[in-house]
């Protein structure tokens, strides 16, 4: 990670310079840790913009393990068959960087992973021997691509939003169940 960009920006001199400890988690490729963390993670948010900076951000998800860890520096994300509006697909064409935040339920930890993506068509991820690996299968669940991300940065990130949210709180997640049942 480039330090200077990161201690020399009007946000560092109007906020403050970030700990040497948060800038040195931050590395070009993953570790043993955050490897671990997304071979346990059946969720990702995937952000992606088009190449005049309009956003999207898209929830994928599988069972544990179903992205896969090439090596120290890429991992291939299986796209299973969705709403097929491919908002982030097109980005990725005109944009081929990713932005990519792994979740664990009930870990208040996460894993984000920057990068730079290749589409991989589903030919390829036959050939690479990637499998459907969801928990819940219907008629539209098959693959239909991937995206192959050279790791930029990666690291941990800090718990904080997840208890300043509450979000494993479990009677908040009783009480959202309880709300989903009534309607």
């Amino acid at each position: 990670m480039d330090t200077n960009a990161t201690t020399d920006n009007r946000f560092t001199r109007s906020h403050g310079k970030p700990k040497e400890r948060t800038v040195a988690k931050v590395k070009s490729y993953m570790t043993d840790e955050v490897k671990e963390f997304i071979r346990k993670a059946p969720f990702v948010v995937m952000a992606t913009s088009d190449e005049q900076g309009h956003c999207d951000a898209s929830p994928k998800g599988g069972k544990p393990g179903y992205i896969k860890i090439v090596d120290d520096s890429r991992i291939l994300v299986p796209d299973v068959a969705g709403n097929r509006l491919f908002q982030s697909y097109q980005n990725m064409i005109e944009n081929p960087h990713v932005g990519l935040v792994f979740l664990i339920p009930g870990r208040d930890d996460t894993v984000r992973v920057n990068g730079r993506v290749r589409i991989v068509t589903d030919d390829e991820l036959g050939q690479m021997e990637v499998e459907l690996a969801v928990k819940f299968r219907d008629d539209n669940s098959k693959l239909l691509q991937g995206i192959l991300v050279e790791v930029q940065e990666s690291y941990t990130h800090c718990p904080r939003a997840f208890k300043f949210a509450g979000l494993w709180d479990v009677d908040t997640i009783d009480c959202t169940k309880e709300s989903q049942r009534r309607r």
